[in-house]
Parts: structure tokens; sequence; C-alpha cells
């Protein structure tokens, strides 16, 4: 989802675009040192948008920036939907965690991240979350459903020889199967031993109920965000993301957008 630039015109042309970003810069360095505006701005050689303790608070920022701007068009959400990380800037935008306890979740999260990088791997494959269940069957404590994007398509996470095999024995069969461009195994078995740290890291964000619903893709219900404790974050981070459902719900409550 990320590239190189983004956020760059609108940084230059857009008020609320760039108020929110420099409020994001802030909030951001004081859990990692770094300058959120500095990234935007590097060119290719030094970018460090590949990091995942960098990426995940820059595309943080971005959203939060970009709906900022959304509002100050007079575009205001009914709803919010979260997909994994996005949750996190879909809590804020929806008023359920300020900025600083948003960035300091992000960061914290993104950083404990680091110490499984290149260890797992994740692809897309082109079945529905049932039918990719089934196809797990003797790899349930190497790989996991990790996402239910739409009615026809899932990502696994897990092990990267698991996750081969699987995608092996899948595209004989004309599955569709596509590797995911990270190197972090989200939403699986090896998210397990990160719960603690991340559980303690967390500790005294204050949650607060929700100026619209938030439609949770971890509790697959609607929610107003004010259990968002540091258990919702870890679950997060584990638990598979139920966004086909979520968004079947948004529109069949009435939601257009």
């Amino acid at each position: 989802s990320q590239w190189l630039g983004m956020g760059r015109q609108l940084l230059a042309e857009e008020p609320a675009f760039g108020d929110a970003l420099t409020a994001c810069d802030e909030a951001i360095r004081k859990w990692t040192g770094w300058s959120l505006l500095a990234e935007l701005a590097a060119p290719a050689a030094t970018s460090r948008l590949t990091q995942i303790d960098v990426v995940q608070p820059t595309l943080f920022a971005i959203e939060v920036a970009l709906s900022a701007l959304w509002r100050a068009w007079g575009v205001e959400p009914d709803a919010v939907i979260g997909h994994s990380m996005g949750e996190v800037a879909a809590a804020h935008v929806a008023g359920a965690l300020s900025l600083d306890d948003a960035a300091r979740i992000i960061c914290r999260r993104s950083q404990i991240l680091r110490q499984v990088s290149g260890k797992g791997s994740m692809a897309v494959i082109g079945l529905p979350m049932r039918e990719a269940q089934a196809e797990l069957a003797g790899y349930e404590d190497r790989l996991a459903i990790a996402v239910s994007n739409s009615p026809a398509e899932t990502v696994i996470s897990g092990d990267t020889q698991a996750l081969d095999a699987l995608l092996d024995r899948l595209k004989p069969r004309n599955v569709f199967c596509r590797p995911v461009k990270v190197d972090v195994a989200s939403h699986s078995p090896q998210m397990d031993p990160l719960r603690p740290e991340l559980l303690a890291a967390l500790d005294g964000i204050a949650p607060r109920a929700a100026t619209v619903p938030i439609y949770s893709t971890v509790t697959g219900e609607v929610s107003d965000g004010a259990s968002f404790f540091p258990e919702y974050w870890a679950s997060n981070l584990r638990e598979p993301v139920l966004f086909a459902r979520m968004v079947a719900e948004h529109a069949a409550a009435g939601h257009t957008a």
C-alpha cells in the first residue's frame, strides 16, 4: 500500500492534511525518535519504508491525515472499519483513542514485530475463508487464516516452508495464489510469543467511547471502542481480520462508503 513519495503533494497543497501530519510527526517521534516528515521526504536511496517499524507508523499517519482532510472538506464518517493495523487509525478517527495512545499502539506494535521479521510469510489465495481453513489441515501449528478479504479471497500466514508447500498443492488446482510482500507472519501462531511484551508496552492506554460506530474486524461486532484496552490490540495482531464480514454488515446497515 505504501509508495515512495506518498503524501508529498497533499502536504504541500492541503493545510488540513499538513497540520494532521505534523501532529502525527510529534506523536510518533515520542515513541520512535525519528521524524515522520523526514521519512516521507526521503529519496529512494535512504528511504526506510521497507522496515516494518517505519512503514506501519507512516501508513497510520497518512490514514489519519487523509481523514482530517476529508473532514476539512465536510465529509464526516457515519462509521469506520479498520483492516489489521488500520484499526488503530480507525479507532482514533472514530474518537476511541487519543492521538498519543494511537501513536503508542502503532509504534510499539511495529517495534515488537521486528523481532520476528524475516521469519514468516503471507499469501493471498482465491478461496472463501471456510474452504481455506479446510486446506490448513495438518498445518494448524504453523499456518493460520490471517484475513478474510472478501467472500472469495483469504490470506494465509505463518511458517514460510509450510506456506510454500500449501501453495504448491493449490496451484495445480488452478487456485489463485499470490505471495504478500511482507516478511512478518501477522495473525499467525508466530505472534503468540509477542503477546506478553505487547500487553506490557500498551499498559495504561485509555480508550473511550467513540463518536461513531466501529465495525471491529477483530471481534466481528459493532463497538464503541471503549473496551479497546491492550488485550484488544494483542488480539488485533494475532486473530484473523474479519474484513469481509464487517464490510457486509456495514453495507447491510445502509452505509455506502
